[in-house]
């Protein structure tokens, strides 16, 4: 009789954990590629002035025309409470140009929170409208920094801010060893970050001699699975790296974001939006 009871009760228990898979996944997927990860990062290197200890940078990037919330307020509301003291965006903030329009309450929001400044990624070259972009992200508030740098004060020190187009840009554009160069010999030997997009440029920007890397493009490898970095690169590549947080290499450090949007059909798994925020610590 027992046995019988239990044969009854083995197909309500399958319909009731079918249910429960029905109902958990779509949650489950809908919250990994939608609930932002804000990651504290910290920094440290002997060449930061005292006065930066404790300095906040937020770290945007790869957003392909996602939102979050009517003018993207998830996101302006989630780098507001970061008490940001600079914000950055590393590219690939559209993919088409509809996206446009979302551009303005973004850079507006960003602007009203903190100093910005931005940097190109290799999709909206694509676009084919650039100077659009450029003209709507300056009349509202958020500087492009195109191969170039401008000095970051507080408290009477500085360090130097750089930027670099993505190599989808103009061909004769400026080289970011000329850009190091530059800065070099304008102002010594100060610390220095460097913005650019893409992230296995790590090595070479390191050899120039660039201190701190803010990058994204990687994407965090769409899928993170245990004791990988993740498991799909954006160059078509298995098991890339430096696409998540903080890695050294020499002198040189580098921060990825793993991005906000998706390419395409693509989504994340174990793989939050993600959005960095690095603290400096002199050490």
């Amino acid at each position: 009789m027992a046995s019988a009871t239990k044969k009854k009760r083995r197909p309500l228990r399958i319909v009731g954990l079918l249910f429960l898979l029905i109902f958990f996944l779509p949650w489950f997927l809908y919250d990994q590629n939608n609930r932002l990860d804000m990651s504290e990062i910290l920094v440290s290197s002997p060449k930061l002035p005292d006065a930066f200890s404790g300095f906040r940078i937020v770290l945007l990037s790869d957003g392909h025309g996602k939102v979050f919330g009517d003018d993207n307020a998830g996101i302006l509301q989630a780098v507001q409470q970061a008490r940001p003291d600079l914000i950055v965006y590393t590219g690939d903030i559209i993919d088409e140009e509809e996206q446009l329009s979302d551009v303005v309450p973004l850079a507006r929001g960003l602007s009203q929170i903190a100093p910005t400044y931005y940097v190109t990624g290799n999709h909206e070259w694509a676009v084919r409208e650039m100077s659009a972009l450029f003209a709507m992200l300056k009349e509202n508030g958020v500087t492009p920094l195109r191969n170039m740098y401008v000095p970051i004060k507080r408290d009477g020190a500085r360090i130097l801010l750089c930027g670099v187009d993505d190599p989808n840009g103009p061909y004769d554009q400026k080289t970011p060893l000329a850009l190091y160069q530059e800065l070099k010999a304008a102002e010594g030997d100060g610390f220095s970050i460097l913005l650019a997009h893409r992230n296995n440029r790590f090595p070479e920007y390191a050899a120039c001699g660039f201190d701190l890397i803010l990058s994204g493009h990687g994407h965090g490898g769409l899928v993170r699975l245990p004791f990988t970095d993740g498991l799909v690169g954006t160059e078509q590549n298995w098991f890339p790296t430096y696409t998540n947080g903080l890695y050294t290499l020499g002198s040189s450090q580098l921060v990825v974001s793993r991005g906000l949007g998706n390419v395409g059909k693509t989504f994340r798994l174990f793989n939050r939006p993600h959005v960095p925020v690095i603290v400096l610590t002199p050490s």
